[in-house]
């Protein structure tokens, strides 16, 4: 079987990181996190030759979500978010668009839930809610090619905030301990800001990392 491969794009007023997943030699990707303008995420894609499989939410905020209707719409590609996260999604006072000065809301096709596996193609991930920065916040771990798409969840030695709606600090150190903390020490992470790094040194060097 090819190699799985990882594609990023940074876009949007918060510079996020949206990922995207292939089998080398495969042109349809398995993107996740359309932050912000969904016309030209898919002509990004489309100028490499990439079609849109799946969109996969990591939350719901507003820099996670603004391409995301846009994105499905050009591909007709099925929107995937953790069940809990469906309350935010659909409010724009919640997912903060509303006071970003572009009020959005996504209404994903299908929800999973914490443990399930998640087959596309022929590329699986494991769902693991985290919440903590949203209730409904989740990240995606893709044990063959030992990747964790963490989202706000977790960062290069730091995690992301918890002072918005539905955010608890306490609650996201319970979720990295009981969800991150047993993935091996290679596993790379991709966050959704900043630069990747992997559990192994935020285990070292992360002080919000408690096990």
């Amino acid at each position: 079987m090819a190699e799985l491969k990882i594609g990023r794009i940074m876009l949007g007023v918060c510079q996020t990181n949206c990922y995207f997943l292939y089998r080398e030699g495969s042109n349809r990707v398995i993107f996740i996190d359309p932050a912000d303008n969904g016309d030209y995420l898919y002509q990004a894609l489309k100028s490499k030759g990439f079609e849109v499989e799946a969109i996969l939410l990591t939350h719901g905020h507003f820099d996670h979500i603004w391409g995301c209707s846009k994105l499905r719409q050009l591909t007709g590609a099925k929107v995937y978010a953790l069940d809990k996260e469906e309350p935010l999604l659909l409010d724009a006072g919640l997912n903060i668009s509303e006071n970003a000065g572009r009020a959005c809301t996504v209404k994903a096709n299908e929800f999973v839930k914490d443990g399930d596996i998640l087959t596309i193609m022929d590329i699986s991930c494991k769902v693991l809610a985290t919440p903590g920065h949203t209730q409904g916040s989740c990240c995606y771990y893709f044990e063959e090619g030992g990747i964790l798409i963490s989202g706000d969840t977790l960062f290069l030695e730091s995690v992301g905030r918890t002072d918005f709606p539905t955010g608890s600090m306490s609650t996201l150190s319970h979720s990295i301990q009981e969800k991150l903390a047993g993935l091996p020490d290679e596993t790379k992470v991709y966050p959704g800001h900043g630069d990747a790094t992997t559990i192994g040194h935020e285990r070292r060097y992360n002080p919000f990392w408690k096990e």
